[in-house]
C-alpha cells in the first residue's frame, strides 16, 4: 500500500504546488550564502546537505524560514492519509553555519498536506546563491547554483527572481502585498547555473531592494525567505585597468593601475605578484589603498608577473575579478633614472646594476663612460651596495645636440666592456627673462618672453605659472608651490605673451616658465612683477611746439598723462622736419613742467616735436612718443638787415638827369626772419628832403636822379616791421670822379673760376666796400655783381665762364660820400694768363719727373741684382775646393 502510494506521487510532480509564506527579510551578505529547504526531525546527512549544519531546527534556533506543505492531487482525490510533513527552507552564509529560520506564530505562514519525505531525496534542495551590483551601477546580479542535480532530467528547471523597490510600496506590513513584486527570469545554462538581472535606478542605489527566489525543479517549486539589501553596499568594481610596470629613479619596481570609472567610492586593491630569476623565486600577495606599489629589490634579467583586483576601501562591498596578467622583464643592465632631464649647473647622479653572463657584475669593478668618448674620473664613482654603483655629475653644463641626438648618453660598464644599452642626460638652459608691463590705464598687465635662448625639447610644453601675493614682492623670490597656470599665445615676433586682468596693482606676482615633458619638468628661475612697478604711462597729451615772436625760441608744451599718479620726468626730441628726421634730446625732470623753451639755429625752419614720459623714481617704462607736433614757419621778428643793392646808371654823361635802376636779391629767410611783405625804397637829398617808395615785392626799381647828391636805402618789411640794418647808397657827381683803383686785372683759372686782382692808391676818403661788375660782351644779358670788403685786394669769381668770349669786368670803389670812378677792363690780362699757364706746366712737370727718377733708379737697383747673380751664380768657392785647404787667401804669394 505505501508503495502504491509512492508510486502515485512520482506521476503526479507536475501537480505539485508550494506555497512559501514571507517573515522578515533576510539581509544579503557580499559574500556567498546557501539556500536550504529540508523537513523537521530530519538528518542532514538524509536530505545530502552540506556538512556543518544544525540538526536542530527547532523555530527558536533562527529568525527566517519558509514554510512548506505539498499537496498532492490526482483526479481530484485527496491522500489525506499520509502524514503530514512540512519542509523549511532557510539561508545561511558561509560565515555562520547555523541555519536561520522563521519563528512559528509569524503571520502570513501558510501549511498545506504534507508529502511524503522520499519525494525530496531526488530533487535538488540546497543552493549556493551569490549577489552584486555590477560595476557600471546599473544591473544587480544575483548568481544562483544548484548544489544537488536532478536525476530526472526531463523536468523542467526554472528559476525567477521577485524583487520590489521602495518607491512602489504603501504603507507596507512586515511582508509586502504579493501584487507588488516584479519578476524576472533567470538565464540558466545545462549546469543548472543561473544569472538574474535586476535593474536599478541610479538614484535608488542608496535604498532598500527586496527580493525572493522562485525555483522551479522537477515540478516541485520552491521560494526562499525574503532577502533585502542595499545594491551600494554591493558593488562588483570592474578590474582595475592600464596595469603598468616600469623601474623608478630609486631603483625599485613600480607597479601602478588606474581605478575603474563610475565607481562612487574610493577602492581598496589586492596585488599578487611573482618574481622569476636565474637566482631567486618569490611570490606576493598585498593589500594597498593607493593606485601603484613599489618592488624592492630588483634584479637585472628578472621576469614579473603582476595582476590586481579591487574592493570598496570603506564598508561593504566585493571584489572586483583579476585584471589580465601582465608580464614585466627587466633588462641585463638596469639604469635608473634610465633618463634625466635637468637645468645646467644643477647636480645628477646615475645609479646602475649590470649582469654579464648571467652573473651580476660587483660595483667595484664598474666603470662609467660619457658617449663612449669620455671615461668618468673615478672621483665622480660611489659604490651603493655589493651591486649598485653610482656616477654624479656636478655644475652640469647645457648639452651640445650631435646630429638628431638631443642628450648625452651615460654608459655603465665592467673593466672590459661596454653594454649596449645607455642613460640619457638632458641638460637645458632654463634662464627665460619675463618681463611684463602695466597699460596706462592701470587695468591690465602684458608679459612676454621668448623660448629662443634654450635649446627645444622634442614633445615638450612650455606654460607660464604664477603666484599671487597678498602684498608686495619677497627679497628673494621663490616657487610656490600653489600657483596658477597662465596661458600665452605666441606672437609673429617669437615671443609669448599672456595678459592679466584685472589686476593688483600692489600684488607680488611671482612668475616663471615650467617645461613639461615626459622625463619630468624643469621651471625657470621665478622672478617677481609688481604690476605698479612697471607702468608705461599713457604719452603726454596736448602738445604742442611754436617759435615765440621777438625771443626766437622753440616752444614746447604739453599735458602729462592721468595715470600713473606718481611724479613725472618728460623726455623731448626735435629736429627739422624732414623724411629722416635727425633728433636732438632734451630731459625735463621737473615733474610740476610743462613747457619748456628751446634755441634752435634756424628760426625759420619746421619743426617736428615728440615727448614722452617715465616715473620720476625710474620704475616703470618710457611711454610711447607722443604724436609729432609741427611748427609753422611765421614771423618772429623784424627782418635783421635790408637787402643789399646795386644800380644801373643810364643816360647821357653830359647830362645832369640819370635813369638809376636798383637792382637787389631777395632776402633769405635767416635774414628776413622769416618772411618779407614788401620792399621800400626811402630817398635822401639835400633840397627835396626826404620820402619813401613802396615797391612791393619787387627787386628792381628805377628812379630819376637829379641832384647832386642822392642816397637810397631799401628796406626789407615784414609783419612784424622794417628791417633796422640797411645799406645806404648815395649817388654824387663830385664823388663818381674820385678814382683810388690804379689797375685791374683779370685771368680765368679754369671755366668756372676768374681770379680778379687790383692795386689802389692812397685816397683820404673812407672807403666801405667795392662792387664787382662783370658781363658777356657777346651776349646781351644781364649784368652781374658782388659786394667785396674793403680789406680785400683779390677775389675769386665763381660763374660760368666760355674763354672765348669777351668779358666785361669793372671794379666800384664804394665810400661813405657815394660811388666813386670805377676801373673798366674788357678782356683778361694776357700777361697773367701765361704766367699762370706756365706756373701750371711747372706744377705738371716737376711731379712728372721726379716720378720718372725714382722709377729709374728701382729699375737700376734691380738690375744690378739680377747680374750679379747671373755671373756669380756658378762660381765655386775656394774654401770649399780640396786643393784649398790650409791656404791663405789674404796673403799674397809672387809666383816666380
Amino acid at each position: 500500500m505505501i508503495c502504491q502510494k509512492f508510486c502515485v506521487v512520482l506521476l503526479h510532480w507536475e501537480f505539485i504546488y508550494v506555497i512559501t509564506a514571507f517573515n522578515l527579510s533576510y539581509p544579503i551578505t557580499p559574500w556567498r550564502f546557501k539556500l536550504s529547504c529540508m523537513p523537521p526531525n530530519s538528518t542532514y546527512d538524509y536530505f545530502l546537505l552540506p556538512a556543518g549544519l544544525s540538526k536542530n531546527t527547532s523555530n527558536s534556533n533562527g529568525r527566517y524560514e519558509t514554510a512548506v506543505e505539498p499537496k498532492f492531487n490526482s483526479s481530484g482525490t485527496l491522500f489525506s492519509n499520509l502524514s503530514k510533513t512540512t519542509f523549511h527552507c532557510c539561508f545561511r552564509s558561509e560565515q555562520d553555519r547555523n541555519c536561520s529560520l522563521c519563528a512559528d506564530n509569524i503571520e502570513g505562514k501558510t501549511f498545506v498536506s504534507t508529502v511524503n519525505s522520499l519525494v525530496f531525496q531526488r530533487i535538488d534542495a540546497n543552493w549556493n546563491i551569490q549577489c552584486w551590483l555590477k560595476g557600471d551601477l546599473k544591473l544587480f546580479i544575483c548568481y544562483v547554483e544548484s548544489l544537488f542535480k536532478n536525476p530526472f532530467r526531463n523536468y523542467n528547471y526554472k528559476v525567477h527572481l521577485l524583487y520590489v523597490l521602495p518607491e512602489v510600496l504603501e504603507d507596507s506590513p512586515l511582508v509586502p502585498p504579493k501584487g507588488s513584486f516584479q519578476m524576472v527570469h533567470c538565464n540558466c545554462s545545462v549546469h543548472e547555473c543561473c544569472e538574474c538581472l535586476v535593474p536599478v535606478p541610479t538614484a535608488k542605489l542608496n535604498d532598500t531592494l527586496l527580493m525572493c527566489l522562485k525555483i522551479t525543479s522537477g515540478g516541485v517549486i520552491f521560494q526562499s525567505p525574503l532577502m533585502s539589501v542595499q545594491p551600494i553596499n554591493m558593488v562588483k568594481p570592474d578590474p582595475p585597468l592600464g596595469l603598468h610596470m616600469e623601474i623608478t629613479d630609486d631603483g625599485n619596481l613600480k607597479i601602478s593601475w588606474s581605478s575603474p570609472p563610475l565607481v562612487p567610492f574610493p577602492l581598496q586593491y589586492q596585488v599578487k605578484y611573482s618574481e622569476n630569476s636565474t637566482t631567486v623565486i618569490r611570490e606576493a600577495d598585498k593589500i594597498v589603498s593607493a593606485t601603484s606599489l613599489l618592488v624592492d629589490s630588483i634584479l637585472p634579467g628578472s621576469s614579473y608577473e603582476v595582476q590586481v583586483r579591487g574592493k570598496r576601501l570603506d564598508g561593504p562591498g566585493i571584489w572586483s575579478d583579476w585584471s589580465t596578467p601582465h608580464v614585466f622583464t627587466t633588462q641585463d643592465v638596469i639604469y635608473f633614472p634610465p633618463k634625466i632631464l635637468t637645468s645646467v649647473g644643477s647636480n645628477v647622479s646615475f645609479h646602475c646594476i649590470y649582469k654579464n653572463e648571467n652573473k651580476i657584475v660587483p660595483s667595484k669593478e664598474i666603470v662609467w663612460w660619457m658617449n663612449l668618448a669620455e671615461k668618468i674620473p673615478q672621483s665622480q664613482y660611489d659604490v651603493v651596495s655589493d651591486h649598485v654603483s653610482k656616477v654624479t655629475f656636478f655644475n652640469l653644463n647645457e648639452t651640445k645636440p650631435r646630429g638628431k641626438f638631443t642628450y648625452d648618453a651615460v654608459y655603465c660598464c665592467n673593466e672590459h666592456e661596454c653594454h649596449h644599452r645607455y642613460a640619457e642626460l638632458y641638460v637645458i638652459d632654463v634662464n627665460i627673462n619675463i618681463s611684463c608691463e602695466t597699460d596706462g590705464y592701470l587695468t591690465k598687465m602684458t608679459c612676454r618672453w621668448s623660448t629662443g635662448t634654450i635649446q627645444s625639447l622634442a614633445e615638450s610644453t612650455l606654460q607660464l605659472r604664477y603666484h599671487r601675493s597678498s602684498l608686495y614682492c619677497s627679497d628673494i623670490p621663490s616657487i610656490h608651490p600653489i600657483s596658477e597656470p597662465k596661458d600665452c599665445y605666441l606672437q609673429s615676433d617669437g615671443f609669448y605673451e599672456c595678459i592679466f586682468q584685472p589686476i593688483f596693482l600692489l600684488s607680488g606676482y611671482t612668475m616663471w616658465i615650467r617645461i613639461n615633458h615626459s622625463l619630468g619638468s624643469l621651471d625657470s628661475p621665478p622672478t617677481c612683477v609688481l604690476p605698479d612697478s612697471v607702468v608705461k604711462p599713457l604719452p603726454p597729451s596736448s602738445v604742442k611746439a611754436e617759435i615765440t615772436i621777438n625771443i626766437g625760441l622753440l616752444k614746447i608744451s604739453w599735458e602729462k598723462p592721468v595715470f600713473p599718479e606718481n611724479n613725472l620726468q618728460f623726455q623731448i626730441r626735435y629736429g627739422l622736419s624732414g623724411k629722416e628726421v635727425q633728433w636732438k634730446m632734451y630731459e625735463v625732470y621737473d615733474a610740476k613742467s610743462k613747457s619748456v623753451s628751446l634755441p634752435v639755429p634756424d628760426l625759420c625752419a619746421v619743426y617736428a616735436v615728440q615727448v614722452r614720459c617715465k616715473r620720476l623714481d625710474g620704475l616703470g617704462y618710457w611711454s610711447n612718443w607722443s604724436n609729432p607736433a609741427y611748427t609753422v614757419v611765421m614771423d618772429i621778428k623784424v627782418p635783421m638787415r635790408g637787402p643789399e643793392f646795386w644800380r644801373i646808371i643810364n643816360g647821357d654823361t653830359m647830362k645832369k638827369e640819370k635813369n638809376v635802376t636798383l637792382l637787389w636779391k631777395p632776402l633769405m629767410k635767416n635774414d628776413s626772419l622769416c618772411s618779407v611783405q614788401r620792399y621800400v625804397i626811402n630817398h635822401h637829398t639835400s633840397c627835396n628832403g626826404t620820402w619813401s617808395e613802396d615797391v612791393g615785392n619787387h627787386t628792381k626799381f628805377t628812379f630819376l636822379w637829379t641832384e647832386q647828391a642822392h642816397t637810397v636805402t631799401v628796406l626789407a618789411i615784414n609783419s612784424i616791421g622794417a628791417s633796422v640794418a640797411n645799406f645806404n647808397l648815395t649817388f654824387s657827381w663830385p664823388m663818381s670822379k674820385v678814382n683810388i683803383v690804379q689797375s685791374l686785372s683779370a685771368y680765368p683759372l679754369n671755366s668756372s673760376c676768374v681770379i680778379v686782382s687790383w692795386i689802389l692808391s692812397p685816397s683820404d676818403y673812407k672807403l666801405m666796400y667795392f662792387i664787382i661788375e662783370w658781363k658777356n660782351l657777346n651776349e646781351d644779358g644781364e649784368i652781374k655783381w658782388l659786394r667785396i670788403s674793403s680789406s680785400v685786394k683779390k677775389y675769386y669769381i665763381h660763374d660760368h665762364f666760355i674763354p672765348i668770349e669777351k668779358y666785361q669786368f669793372s671794379l666800384y670803389p664804394i665810400f661813405m660820400e657815394g660811388v666813386g670812378k670805377p676801373k673798366i677792363i674788357n678782356s683778361f690780362t694776357q700777361d697773367d694768363i701765361e704766367k699762370h699757364q706756365s706756373d701750371a706746366g711747372l706744377y705738371v712737370i716737376v711731379p712728372v719727373i721726379i716720378s720718372s727718377s725714382i722709377l729709374l733708379l728701382g729699375t737700376l737697383l734691380i738690375s744690378h741684382q739680377r747680374m750679379k747673380k747671373l755671373f756669380w751664380e756658378d762660381v765655386p768657392n775656394p774654401k770649399n775646393c780640396s786643393w784649398a785647404q790650409g791656404l791663405n787667401f789674404q796673403k799674397r804669394t809672387d809666383i816666380l
